[in-house]
């Protein structure tokens, strides 16, 4: 992606509501956010315009006790399990507060893009990393030690209340293709489409990863026609041997964390290679203009997915030129 030369309609920039809160759950001002800036982006290769519609990542929590904490640039949620033993069973209320302002903005979303634009589905997350908000970090970690089986139970729990909410999102989003978009790394695909995660994995073992979190992924993976892994950080790498066992995984992208080296960068050629190698896709994000060919050169074209930024819409327009051969 790039500026545009030119915006595509002449859209006035919206003025940011006064709180944290009104900013992520206004529909009108979210919608009117979003056509800006998509008007003044030039979407090329096989990039492409749509409304990111979460109010956080992970806000699948505030569908089941978690309640919101708003900042700026994004949004935390606040535990709400206690007591583990004598804690309700989690179960997903279409009339909770938290989903119907979300289902407002994917309305005002699918209403207002007359196709001219995609709606995704939010990043709702799910596994171990809801519980992580559901529970706390430090908590959840001895949980997994001292009540491992109330963790399985939940994550079970939580794995059907994701089903429910992505069938009735997905069904209001699905676009004329028979696919969706998702809000997160900019993926589409034909059926039914999702991001995949466990970013809570950097801070416990393999064993503990095949036990907690790998039944849960193949579950959802089984019920996806399409899936992308997102692997953050140089700790979740220990567990890349179990998600390439997972046959329906299609694909893995990967996040370098802070202070390493982008996704373009040749330390981490090896990396997609073991991953293609093993039948999956590969996405490579925060890949600079001048890695996208050597990139291309070292792993090879076939199965990559690459995601970069250029600073003028004649940049971009050059190296898509460059990439054609390939």
């Amino acid at each position: 992606m790039a500026p545009r030369q030119k915006p595509v309609e002449d859209i006035r920039e919206p003025v940011p509501p006064a709180n944290s809160a009104e900013k992520w759950t206004n529909p009108e001002y979210r919608l009117q956010r979003a056509e800006y800036e998509m008007s003044r982006t030039y979407f090329g290769g096989e990039a492409f315009p749509y409304f990111d519609s979460h109010i956080g990542p992970g806000n699948l929590a505030t569908f089941i006790g978690s309640e919101p904490e708003f900042a700026e640039d994004t949004v935390w949620f606040k535990p709400c399990i206690i007591a583990p033993e004598a804690h309700p069973a989690l179960c997903f209320d279409p009339s909770n507060r938290y989903f119907r302002d979300q289902m407002a903005i994917i309305s005002k979303g699918v209403s207002q893009a007359a196709g001219r634009y995609l709606v995704g589905v939010p990043d709702l997350i799910e596994n171990i990393d809801i519980l992580v908000s559901l529970r706390g970090m430090e908590n959840l970690l001895s949980d997994m030690i001292d009540r491992p089986e109330w963790v399985e139970s939940m994550v079970a729990e939580i794995n059907k209340v994701w089903f429910e909410v992505f069938d009735i999102i997905r069904e209001k989003v699905a676009d004329p293709w028979g696919g969706n978009t998702w809000s997160g790394f900019r993926i589409w695909s034909p059926g039914r489409t999702a991001k995949l995660q466990c970013d809570a994995s950097a801070a416990f073992s393999p064993a503990m990863f095949h036990r907690f979190v790998v039944p849960a992924l193949i579950e959802q993976c089984q019920r996806l026609d399409r899936s992308l892994y997102h692997l953050d950080g140089t700790q979740c790498i220990c567990h890349l041997d179990a998600l390439l066992s997972i046959p329906e995984l299609t694909a893995i992208e990967w996040t370098p964390q802070a202070g390493r080296p982008g996704g373009g960068n040749p330390v981490w050629y090896d990396l997609y290679r073991r991953i293609l190698r093993a039948g999956k896709c590969v996405q490579a994000i925060d890949v600079l203009p001048s890695e996208v060919i050597p990139l291309i050169d070292a792993v090879g074209p076939k199965g990559l997915f690459i995601m970069t930024r250029t600073e003028s819409e004649e940049e971009a327009r050059r190296l898509e030129s460059r990439i054609h051969s390939y």
